[in-house]
């Protein structure tokens, strides 16, 4: 209800309240999932690329074509991400639900705010991991759920995005 209620007053009445506060109860079962049960499952996130791409074709806030490169931008990043973590730690860094995750923030979000959401998502996900790591709560080989924190980077991205690469491509002047 916490979640409806931030879309609605962010976006107003208006379709896109509507759909962020569909991908923002999407993101938040991804969240419970991957958390319980380390997965990202594709019943979840197939559609809502789709979905993600379907409600850009309505939306004032992102273009059908920034959506489908976003999803697709999405799902490369992380899977190179992946092949490159996967050869250099020698074990599987992610996994595939990952890139679906991804691809569906790519579509809702559009390919700008994607890059925003994917390096807070990084960069939160790296604090947490070397937390969790130098307090002995996780060790080098556990696994730490990464769908939390793109689903957090993506929430993020969906409030505060457009506006961070608006500041960010008008050289650090007004937030």
């Amino acid at each position: 209800a916490g979640l409806f209620l931030a879309a609605y007053a962010a976006f107003g009445p208006t379709f896109d309240a509507v759909v962020a506060a569909v991908f923002l109860a999407t993101l938040l079962a991804i969240t419970m999932i991957d958390l319980e049960h380390q997965i990202i499952p594709d019943v979840i996130s197939l559609p809502g690329i789709l979905a993600g791409c379907i409600a850009s074709l309505a939306s004032s806030r992102v273009s059908w074509l920034e959506s489908v490169l976003g999803a697709a931008l999405g799902a490369a990043i992380i899977t190179v991400i992946l092949l490159v973590g996967t050869w250099w730690a020698g074990q599987q860094a992610m996994g595939g639900g990952d890139i679906r995750l991804a691809a569906m923030l790519g579509a809702f979000l559009g390919w700008k705010v994607l890059i925003f959401s994917l390096f807070l998502a990084s960069f939160l996900g790296g604090i947490i991991g070397l937390i969790l790591l130098s307090t002995g709560l996780r060790g080098r080989k556990d696994p730490i759920p990464f769908g939390p924190f793109l689903a957090l980077g993506g929430a993020a991205g969906l409030f505060f995005g457009e506006r961070m690469v608006r500041w960010y491509f008008g050289g650090f002047s007004g937030f």
